[in-house]
Protein backbone atom coordinates (compact mmCIF):
# COMPACT_ATOMS: atom_id res chain seq x y z
CA UNK A 1 0.00 0.00 0.00
CA UNK A 2 1.50 3.06 -0.68
CA UNK A 3 0.48 6.63 0.61
CA UNK A 4 -2.12 6.50 3.23
CA UNK A 5 -3.87 3.34 4.34
CA UNK A 6 -8.17 3.36 3.56
CA UNK A 7 -10.03 3.51 7.02
CA UNK A 8 -13.22 1.33 7.50
CA UNK A 9 -15.31 4.48 8.11
CA UNK A 10 -15.89 5.68 4.52
CA UNK A 11 -15.07 9.96 4.32
CA UNK A 12 -17.79 12.09 5.26
CA UNK A 13 -19.57 14.84 3.38
CA UNK A 14 -17.65 17.46 4.89
CA UNK A 15 -14.22 15.94 4.50
CA UNK A 16 -14.93 15.79 0.84
CA UNK A 17 -16.09 19.27 0.72
CA UNK A 18 -12.86 20.29 2.07
CA UNK A 19 -10.60 17.84 0.95
CA UNK A 20 -11.91 18.68 -2.56
CA UNK A 21 -11.10 22.35 -2.55
CA UNK A 22 -7.75 21.76 -0.32
CA UNK A 23 -6.70 19.73 -3.31
CA UNK A 24 -7.53 21.88 -6.11
CA UNK A 25 -6.03 24.52 -4.93
CA UNK A 26 -2.80 22.65 -4.36
CA UNK A 27 -3.22 21.34 -7.90
CA UNK A 28 -3.52 25.05 -9.51
CA UNK A 29 -0.23 26.25 -7.62
CA UNK A 30 1.34 23.59 -8.98
CA UNK A 31 -0.12 23.70 -12.86
CA UNK A 32 -1.07 27.21 -12.87
CA UNK A 33 1.45 28.87 -15.65
CA UNK A 34 0.27 26.26 -17.97
CA UNK A 35 -3.24 27.29 -17.12
CA UNK A 36 -1.82 31.13 -17.97
CA UNK A 37 -0.15 29.93 -21.39
CA UNK A 38 -3.53 27.87 -22.11
CA UNK A 39 -5.69 31.67 -21.95
CA UNK A 40 -2.82 33.40 -23.47
CA UNK A 41 -2.63 30.92 -27.02
CA UNK A 42 -7.10 30.63 -26.83
CA UNK A 43 -7.05 34.60 -27.14
CA UNK A 44 -4.45 34.96 -29.54
CA UNK A 45 -5.83 35.77 -32.66
CA UNK A 46 -8.45 38.16 -31.88
CA UNK A 47 -9.14 41.45 -33.40
CA UNK A 48 -9.44 43.30 -30.12
CA UNK A 49 -6.84 45.71 -27.85
CA UNK A 50 -8.67 44.45 -24.32
CA UNK A 51 -6.35 41.26 -24.53
CA UNK A 52 -2.85 43.58 -24.65
CA UNK A 53 -0.97 40.27 -25.33
CA UNK A 54 2.56 42.14 -25.10
CA UNK A 55 2.22 44.54 -28.03
CA UNK A 56 0.13 41.90 -30.20
CA UNK A 57 3.21 39.20 -29.39
CA UNK A 58 2.90 36.02 -31.34
CA UNK A 59 3.10 32.85 -28.81
CA UNK A 60 3.98 29.70 -30.51
CA UNK A 61 3.49 26.41 -28.97
CA UNK A 62 3.29 25.92 -24.74
CA UNK A 63 7.12 25.97 -24.03
CA UNK A 64 7.44 29.00 -26.34
CA UNK A 65 4.77 30.95 -24.88
CA UNK A 66 5.68 30.53 -21.37
CA UNK A 67 9.64 31.30 -22.78
CA UNK A 68 8.26 34.42 -24.45
CA UNK A 69 5.55 35.89 -21.15
CA UNK A 70 8.84 35.27 -19.09
CA UNK A 71 11.58 37.53 -21.42
CA UNK A 72 8.72 39.95 -22.11
CA UNK A 73 6.81 40.80 -18.84
CA UNK A 74 9.43 38.64 -16.28
CA UNK A 75 8.14 35.34 -14.41
CA UNK A 76 5.45 36.44 -12.18
CA UNK A 77 3.20 37.17 -15.28
CA UNK A 78 3.01 33.22 -15.38
CA UNK A 79 0.90 33.61 -11.92
CA UNK A 80 -1.45 36.31 -13.15
CA UNK A 81 -4.87 36.37 -11.58
CA UNK A 82 -3.08 33.17 -9.02
CA UNK A 83 -5.31 35.21 -6.15
CA UNK A 84 -8.94 34.54 -8.01
CA UNK A 85 -7.74 31.27 -9.35
CA UNK A 86 -7.31 30.00 -5.36
CA UNK A 87 -10.56 31.73 -4.36
CA UNK A 88 -11.77 29.93 -7.75
CA UNK A 89 -10.66 26.23 -6.41
CA UNK A 90 -11.95 26.25 -3.07
CA UNK A 91 -15.47 27.63 -3.64
CA UNK A 92 -15.86 25.56 -7.04
CA UNK A 93 -14.01 22.36 -6.55
CA UNK A 94 -15.36 21.96 -3.09
CA UNK A 95 -19.10 21.79 -4.69
CA UNK A 96 -18.02 20.10 -8.17
CA UNK A 97 -16.27 17.42 -7.06
CA UNK A 98 -16.78 17.23 -3.06
CA UNK A 99 -20.40 16.88 -3.32
CA UNK A 100 -19.98 14.32 -6.28
CA UNK A 101 -20.57 11.33 -4.31
CA UNK A 102 -23.40 13.02 -2.37
CA UNK A 103 -25.56 13.78 -5.66
CA UNK A 104 -24.61 10.77 -7.02
CA UNK A 105 -26.11 8.95 -4.30
CA UNK A 106 -29.04 10.76 -4.38
CA UNK A 107 -29.76 10.09 -7.47
CA UNK A 108 -29.41 6.70 -7.12
CA UNK A 109 -31.30 6.40 -3.77
CA UNK A 110 -28.86 4.90 -1.56
CA UNK A 111 -27.47 2.55 -4.03
CA UNK A 112 -24.02 0.77 -4.02
CA UNK A 113 -24.53 0.16 -8.15
CA UNK A 114 -24.46 3.65 -9.72
CA UNK A 115 -24.94 3.59 -13.57
CA UNK A 116 -23.34 5.66 -16.29
CA UNK A 117 -26.83 7.47 -16.16
CA UNK A 118 -26.49 8.32 -12.84
CA UNK A 119 -23.06 9.38 -12.97
CA UNK A 120 -23.81 11.65 -15.62
CA UNK A 121 -26.43 13.37 -13.87
CA UNK A 122 -24.29 13.91 -10.80
CA UNK A 123 -21.61 15.23 -12.84
CA UNK A 124 -24.38 17.66 -14.67
CA UNK A 125 -25.77 19.07 -11.69
CA UNK A 126 -22.30 19.48 -9.31
CA UNK A 127 -20.59 20.95 -12.29
CA UNK A 128 -23.47 24.21 -12.48
CA UNK A 129 -24.12 24.06 -9.64
CA UNK A 130 -20.11 25.36 -8.99
CA UNK A 131 -20.61 28.10 -12.02
CA UNK A 132 -23.27 29.55 -9.91
CA UNK A 133 -21.67 29.76 -6.98
CA UNK A 134 -17.64 30.85 -8.32
CA UNK A 135 -18.28 32.76 -11.89
CA UNK A 136 -17.36 36.39 -10.51
CA UNK A 137 -14.47 34.35 -9.46
CA UNK A 138 -13.61 33.00 -12.88
CA UNK A 139 -14.33 36.13 -14.47
CA UNK A 140 -11.46 37.52 -12.48
CA UNK A 141 -9.02 34.91 -13.28
CA UNK A 142 -9.42 34.85 -17.09
CA UNK A 143 -9.03 39.00 -17.10
CA UNK A 144 -5.81 38.71 -15.28
CA UNK A 145 -4.47 36.18 -17.51
CA UNK A 146 -5.23 37.60 -20.49
CA UNK A 147 -4.12 40.80 -19.73
CA UNK A 148 -0.13 41.85 -20.19
CA UNK A 149 2.42 43.63 -18.16
CA UNK A 150 4.37 44.52 -20.65
CA UNK A 151 3.80 47.77 -23.22
CA UNK A 152 0.41 49.64 -22.46
CA UNK A 153 -1.76 50.26 -19.07
CA UNK A 154 -3.09 47.15 -17.31
CA UNK A 155 -6.80 46.75 -17.20
CA UNK A 156 -6.61 45.66 -13.39
CA UNK A 157 -4.10 46.41 -10.47
CA UNK A 158 -5.16 43.97 -8.42
CA UNK A 159 -7.86 41.14 -7.74
CA UNK A 160 -10.53 43.68 -5.43
CA UNK A 161 -9.92 46.06 -8.36
CA UNK A 162 -10.61 43.90 -10.79
CA UNK A 163 -13.77 42.80 -9.07
CA UNK A 164 -14.36 46.63 -8.38
CA UNK A 165 -13.93 47.77 -12.04
CA UNK A 166 -15.45 44.78 -13.85
CA UNK A 167 -18.89 45.90 -11.42
CA UNK A 168 -18.61 49.60 -12.06
CA UNK A 169 -17.75 49.93 -15.70
CA UNK A 170 -20.28 46.16 -16.66
CA UNK A 171 -22.36 46.42 -14.25
CA UNK A 172 -22.97 43.07 -12.02
CA UNK A 173 -23.89 41.28 -15.06
CA UNK A 174 -20.25 41.91 -16.09
CA UNK A 175 -19.30 39.63 -12.99
CA UNK A 176 -21.65 36.90 -14.32
CA UNK A 177 -20.84 36.80 -18.08
CA UNK A 178 -19.75 33.74 -19.88
CA UNK A 179 -21.91 32.08 -17.15
CA UNK A 180 -24.13 29.89 -20.13
CA UNK A 181 -20.53 28.59 -22.24
CA UNK A 182 -19.50 27.97 -18.38
CA UNK A 183 -22.35 26.01 -17.17
CA UNK A 184 -21.75 24.03 -20.31
CA UNK A 185 -18.24 23.67 -19.92
CA UNK A 186 -18.25 22.50 -16.55
CA UNK A 187 -21.19 20.11 -17.03
CA UNK A 188 -18.93 18.54 -20.05
CA UNK A 189 -15.97 18.78 -17.79
CA UNK A 190 -17.28 17.48 -14.60
CA UNK A 191 -18.69 14.59 -16.62
CA UNK A 192 -15.69 13.82 -18.70
CA UNK A 193 -13.25 14.12 -15.80
CA UNK A 194 -15.29 12.78 -12.79
CA UNK A 195 -17.26 10.09 -14.60
CA UNK A 196 -13.87 9.45 -16.38
CA UNK A 197 -12.12 9.28 -13.34
CA UNK A 198 -14.93 6.70 -11.07
CA UNK A 199 -15.16 4.62 -14.11
CA UNK A 200 -11.14 3.83 -14.94
CA UNK A 201 -10.90 3.78 -11.23
CA UNK A 202 -13.79 1.10 -10.89
CA UNK A 203 -12.69 -1.67 -13.36
CA UNK A 204 -8.99 -1.42 -12.34
CA UNK A 205 -9.96 -2.69 -8.96
CA UNK A 206 -12.63 -4.87 -10.30
CA UNK A 207 -10.31 -6.21 -12.82
CA UNK A 208 -7.63 -6.64 -9.68
CA UNK A 209 -5.48 -4.87 -12.28
CA UNK A 210 -4.55 -2.66 -9.14
CA UNK A 211 -5.18 -1.71 -5.70
CA UNK A 212 -6.76 0.88 -4.20
CA UNK A 213 -3.77 3.21 -3.52
CA UNK A 214 -1.40 5.66 -5.70
CA UNK A 215 -0.85 4.29 -8.98
CA UNK A 216 -4.52 3.20 -9.55
CA UNK A 217 -5.17 7.30 -8.66
CA UNK A 218 -2.45 8.82 -10.72
CA UNK A 219 -3.50 6.29 -13.76
CA UNK A 220 -7.22 6.71 -12.95
CA UNK A 221 -6.92 10.81 -13.29
CA UNK A 222 -4.09 11.01 -16.09
CA UNK A 223 -6.56 9.10 -18.11
CA UNK A 224 -9.48 11.49 -17.21
CA UNK A 225 -7.51 14.49 -17.80
CA UNK A 226 -6.65 13.44 -21.81
CA UNK A 227 -11.09 12.59 -21.99
CA UNK A 228 -11.45 15.57 -20.30
CA UNK A 229 -9.55 17.67 -23.27
CA UNK A 230 -10.28 16.42 -25.98
CA UNK A 231 -14.30 16.56 -24.76
CA UNK A 232 -13.82 20.22 -23.25
CA UNK A 233 -11.27 22.09 -25.17
CA UNK A 234 -14.32 23.71 -28.05
CA UNK A 235 -16.61 25.00 -25.10
CA UNK A 236 -13.39 26.31 -23.03
CA UNK A 237 -12.16 28.31 -25.92
CA UNK A 238 -15.44 30.19 -26.74
CA UNK A 239 -16.07 30.75 -22.45
CA UNK A 240 -12.31 32.27 -22.39
CA UNK A 241 -13.34 34.38 -25.38
CA UNK A 242 -16.39 35.72 -24.38
CA UNK A 243 -15.35 36.03 -20.69
CA UNK A 244 -12.23 37.83 -21.89
CA UNK A 245 -14.05 40.25 -24.43
CA UNK A 246 -14.74 44.17 -24.93
CA UNK A 247 -18.36 44.96 -23.67
CA UNK A 248 -20.53 44.43 -26.78
CA UNK A 249 -17.54 42.42 -29.09
CA UNK A 250 -19.94 39.48 -29.08
CA UNK A 251 -23.61 39.27 -28.75
CA UNK A 252 -23.65 35.51 -26.99
CA UNK A 253 -21.47 33.03 -26.59
CA UNK A 254 -23.16 31.66 -29.38
CA UNK A 255 -22.08 34.66 -31.70
CA UNK A 256 -18.82 33.98 -30.39
CA UNK A 257 -18.22 30.69 -31.50
CA UNK A 258 -19.52 31.62 -35.14
CA UNK A 259 -17.02 34.49 -35.45
CA UNK A 260 -14.52 32.23 -34.32
CA UNK A 261 -15.64 29.41 -36.79
CA UNK A 262 -15.96 32.23 -39.45
CA UNK A 263 -12.80 34.25 -39.24
CA UNK A 264 -10.61 31.36 -37.83
CA UNK A 265 -11.52 28.32 -38.97
CA UNK A 266 -12.36 25.14 -37.09
CA UNK A 267 -9.29 24.47 -35.59
CA UNK A 268 -9.54 27.81 -33.80
CA UNK A 269 -11.49 25.47 -31.45
CA UNK A 270 -8.64 23.57 -30.51
CA UNK A 271 -6.13 26.82 -29.87
CA UNK A 272 -4.33 26.49 -26.58
CA UNK A 273 -4.57 21.89 -26.95
CA UNK A 274 -1.61 20.44 -25.98
CA UNK A 275 -1.37 23.38 -22.53
CA UNK A 276 -5.02 22.22 -22.15
CA UNK A 277 -3.72 18.64 -22.08
CA UNK A 278 -0.88 19.73 -20.55
CA UNK A 279 -2.58 21.35 -17.48
CA UNK A 280 -5.78 19.40 -17.03
CA UNK A 281 -3.46 15.77 -17.48
CA UNK A 282 -0.80 17.53 -14.80
CA UNK A 283 -4.09 19.39 -12.79
CA UNK A 284 -5.84 15.84 -12.70
CA UNK A 285 -2.96 13.86 -11.38
CA UNK A 286 -2.06 16.61 -8.48
CA UNK A 287 -5.87 16.76 -7.68
CA UNK A 288 -7.14 13.24 -7.27
CA UNK A 289 -3.97 11.94 -5.61
CA UNK A 290 -4.04 14.88 -3.27
CA UNK A 291 -7.68 14.64 -2.67
CA UNK A 292 -7.64 10.82 -2.07
CA UNK A 293 -4.82 11.17 0.62
CA UNK A 294 -6.86 14.11 1.95
CA UNK A 295 -9.62 12.27 2.56
CA UNK A 296 -7.58 9.13 4.11
CA UNK A 297 -5.76 11.86 6.46
CA UNK A 298 -8.48 13.22 7.76
CA UNK A 299 -10.74 10.11 8.50
CA UNK A 300 -7.59 8.65 10.00
CA UNK A 301 -7.26 11.84 12.58
CA UNK A 302 -11.00 11.83 13.32
CA UNK A 303 -10.56 7.90 13.59
CA UNK A 304 -11.25 6.81 17.57
CA UNK A 305 -8.49 5.36 19.09
CA UNK A 306 -8.49 2.38 20.91
CA UNK A 307 -8.28 1.87 24.53
CA UNK A 308 -4.80 0.60 25.38
CA UNK A 309 -5.65 -2.38 27.34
Amino acid sequence: MVGFKATDVPPTATVKFLGAGTAACIADLITFPLDTAKVRLQIQGESQGLARTAANTQYRGVLGTILTMVRTEGPRSLYNGLVAGLQRQMSFASVRIGLYDSVKQFYTKGSEHAGIGSRLLAGSTTGALAVAVAQPTDVVKVRFQAQARAGGSRRYQSTVDAYKTIAREEGMRGLWKGTSPNVARNAIVNCAELVTYDLIKDSLLKANLMTDDLPCHFTSAFGAGFCTTVIASPVDVVKTRYMNSAVGQYHSAGHCALTMLRKEGPRAFYKGFLPSFLRLGSWNVVMFVTYEQLKRALMAAYEPREAPF
